[in-house]
């Protein structure tokens, strides 16, 4: 087996209020193998938001272990933990981000020229991005001439634009109608997969994690033994 583009062990993270102690993450061990989508299920208030900033590598206060793509996150200082996340992960959030003075084309070349790519290059992977999502249309119009379903399929395409090994995708259909969220979801696991990344989807939806390759349940910050769902 090829190494996890994402390993943690005994990963914890507490909040203090006052004369109380929170413990959201209380020994997290999981290991996502390149190329697998792996569903993390749980309430609201269970802790999956907090796991994928510690992932994400997001902000500090995590105890524990950390690798992305074969790098202990905690030996490296600031810039090493910016150049992971720069080249090893995409996010994609439940709210879009996109910048609104930007086209939906602009939006998906941005992350690419920060990255180093040139523009030509970045332009052409962005409107084969978007054309696969079915916005070859819509390369020129602003977020907010977008409904909501198209913002959430440009922000997806922003979050595999580099290419990552990972994708870490915090309830990325949550904003949006039943009807939209499954068209906008199929159309995320088919571009995920025709790219060959590793992605951890945060979401309380059982129906969605069921169409994911494996489960992860999170309960009282505790992973719960996962579940091969396509098998």
């Amino acid at each position: 087996m090829s190494e996890a583009v994402l390993a943690t062990r005994g990963l914890k993270r507490s909040f203090t209020q006052g004369d109380v102690t929170i413990e959201v993450l209380r020994g997290i061990d999981l290991a996502i193998q390149p190329g697998e989508i792996v569903a993390l299920l749980g309430p609201s208030g269970s802790g999956k938001s907090t796991l994928l900033q510690a992932v994400g590598l997001l902000e500090g206060g995590f105890k524990g272990s950390i690798r992305l793509g074969g790098e202990e996150a905690a030996e490296l200082d600031d810039d090493g933990r910016t150049r992971l996340r720069r080249e090893l992960l995409g996010f994609v959030y439940q709210f879009h981000h996109l910048l609104p003075e930007f086209n939906a084309l602009e939006n998906v070349i941005m992350p690419q020229l920060v990255r180093g790519a040139d523009t030509p290059a970045a332009r052409e992977r962005a409107a084969q991005l978007l054309g696969t999502l079915g916005l070859g249309q819509r390369l020129e119009h602003r977020p907010s001439k977008l409904s909501g379903g198209e913002q959430q399929r440009v922000a997806v395409a922003r979050a595999l634009a580099n290419k990552p090994p990972l994708v870490l995708a915090d309830e990325p259909t949550g904003n949006l109608d039943e009807q939209t969220a499954d068209r906008v979801f199929a159309e995320f696991m088919g571009l995920v997969r025709g790219e060959g990344t590793a992605a951890l989807v945060a979401t309380h939806n059982e129906r969605l994690a069921a169409r994911m390759d494996r489960v992860l349940r999170l309960h009282e910050g505790r992973l719960e033994t996962a579940a091969a769902l396509n098998a």
